[in-house]
């Protein structure tokens, strides 16, 4: 006959991600002729409990590389930018989001630069980037257990053996043992 035991343990209550595209302008000093080339570098994460949704607080650097005075010259810019997505994750039965819930944050797809355009001395940049969160808490688990299941394993002392194999330790000492005196020369 089986019946449940219910554990408590720490799981995965909840998961979930999000596709954001942010947009971005960049002032600069020069009229830009043509824009050679944009990177996202250095993005840095975490994320909290906001009343129930997670906040994800982050950042990240851009690197503009662009030509002016006629494509003659080049210069590269570098700009921190900051964001803050909210994520509503979905709890699953039996889970409980609360403070001391551990909430683990990953780029899912690293920010990169999808689109560029240049107005004068502006540069307008979209970026797009992926997020998951896995929220790991206290959850029960039920588990089916056997009532006639041994998880020992039977020892059988050293004088049973002797006895059920039908001899003794005097047996086997070396009195009763033919030595071969060739066999060491």
């Amino acid at each position: 006959m089986a019946y449940f035991k219910e554990i408590v343990t720490k799981a995965i209550i909840g998961k979930g991600k999000k596709t954001t595209n942010l947009e971005h302008s960049v002032e600069t000093e020069d009229s830009i002729n043509t824009v050679l080339g944009c990177w996202v570098i250095n993005h840095t994460f975490s994320g909290i409990n906001n009343n129930g949704k997670v906040m994800i607080n982050g950042n990240y650097d851009i690197n503009i590389w662009y030509s002016y005075d006629n494509n003659t010259k080049t210069n590269v810019l570098v700009r921190r930018f900051t964001y803050q997505d909210i994520m509503n994750v979905k709890i699953k039965e039996n889970g409980e989001f609360s403070n001391t819930s551990e909430i683990i944050v990953r780029s899912l797809n690293q920010p990169s630069v999808t689109d560029v355009s240049v107005d004068g001395t502006t540069i307008k940049l979209s970026v797009h980037k992926e997020m998951g969160v896995e929220i790991v808490g206290d959850t029960k688990v039920r588990v089916s257990v056997e009532d006639d299941f041994e998880d020992y394993e039977e020892i059988i002392d050293e004088e049973e053996i002797e006895n059920n194999e039908g001899f003794t330790k005097n047996d086997l000492t070396t009195d009763n043992m033919e030595i071969n005196e060739e066999y060491l020369n």
